[in-house]
């Protein structure tokens, strides 16, 4: 019997096999043989062919054997072609969708929203959620008020479109007397309202270089205050569902457990992460060292990003090991993503 040829990702044949392969491994867990495949596949091929086209597969660093004879497992190669050219998604049960409209319902405020949806897509594929926040520059603001504090701190609390209240305790270079803040306060609600910060601040330093003297005064004290209070926060994730990848065979090693537990309390290289994939439409899949991160070797991304008005607010997604269903939780992510942006629907200003 001839060989495959030396891309065996040619051949149909290969690609059944590797098919089945890799949805019985994500299905048992354990390395497949010749034998199951053979029983499996739905090929009129003798064991014998299947043997060496699973030699070629490894040999195009598809598969491995982790002994000389157990059976086969993907590499993260392999489960590359699987996501990209193999795999079958189907989208997910409308049931399961109108289940995750019931617990993302609009109007619940952002920290509402981000943490159920962490929680919902834990519980939906039993691995990791992560939900990115979104930065506060791109929600309006309501409202805003000013207490001093003391001698050079304020108090800002600040209402933005979204619900969401901030209260933020910033540092001014002279102290502020009760009827100044009142009166940098009333100017701010009364022309500004309803537009994002980072347009509030550009447009008071564009009015304090062009206002007349009586103006200047009010405009320059609005700005150093504005500045502070309405400047870019922090990035930041919403997580849930670590302890769910504590049982997993596939992460049993404890040290490797731990640097992974690290990375999420970091946030840092995950937001980054995360980042990467603000801009690519639909579901990305990071699949072990394709993260580039050390601690993720081991595990898989998949994300999609969330929006709404035509603006990317944010990209939640879904963490569990290399071994996923990738065909379950693939469409949970897409249903999420479009149900979150659906909660967070059309808001003023924004």
């Amino acid at each position: 019997m001839a060989r495959v040829p030396t891309d065996p990702t040619q051949d149909p044949r290969a690609r059944q096999l590797l098919r089945t392969l890799i949805g019985r491994y994500i299905r048992d867990g354990e390395p497949v043989g010749s034998q199951t495949l053979a029983r499996h596949a739905g090929l009129d091929v003798s064991a014998a062919t299947i043997r060496n086209i699973l030699g070629d597969l490894e040999e195009a660093g598809l598969l491995t054997a982790p002994h000389t004879s157990a059976g086969r497992m993907p590499t993260a190669q392999g489960y590359r072609l699987f996501v990209d050219s193999l795999l079958q998604v189907k989208p997910l049960p409308e049931g399961e969708v109108v289940r995750l409209r019931s617990e993302l319902p609009p109007g619940s405020g952002t920290q509402a929203l981000l943490g159920s949806a962490s929680e919902l897509l834990s519980a939906m594929t039993h691995f990791v959620g992560v939900v990115s926040v979104p930065r506060r520059e791109q929600f309006a603001f309501r409202r805003i008020d000013f207490v001093p504090v003391d001698s050079e701190r304020v108090l800002a609390i600040v209402v933005f479109a979204d619900n969401e209240v901030q209260n933020r305790i910033i540092q001014t270079r002279r102290q502020f007397e009760a009827g100044e803040l009142e009166r940098v306060a009333n100017y701010l609600n009364a022309h500004f309202a309803g537009r994002p910060a980072s347009e509030i601040r550009a447009t008071l330093l564009h009015d304090l270089r062009s206002a007349q003297s009586e103006m200047q005064a009010l405009l320059a004290r609005s700005v150093e205050l504005a500045e502070q209070v309405l400047a870019p926060g922090s990035d930041d994730m919403v997580l849930a569902g670590q302890t769910r990848l504590m049982g997993l065979n596939e992460l049993s090693d404890l040290d490797r457990l731990r640097e992974l537990f690290d990375a999420f309390a970091r946030k840092r290289e995950i937001l980054q992460l995360l980042e990467r994939t603000v801009s690519a439409p639909g579901v990305q899949i990071f699949i072990g060292e394709e993260t580039g991160l050390a601690p993720l070797e081991g595990v898989s991304l998949v994300t999609a990003p969330y929006g709404a008005d035509g603006q990317v607010l944010g990209v939640l997604g879904v963490i569990g090991p290399t071994r996923m269903a990738y065909q379950r939780v693939i469409p949970v992510v897409q249903a999420a993503a479009s149900v979150l942006g659906e909660a967070f629907g059309p808001q003023p200003g924004r």
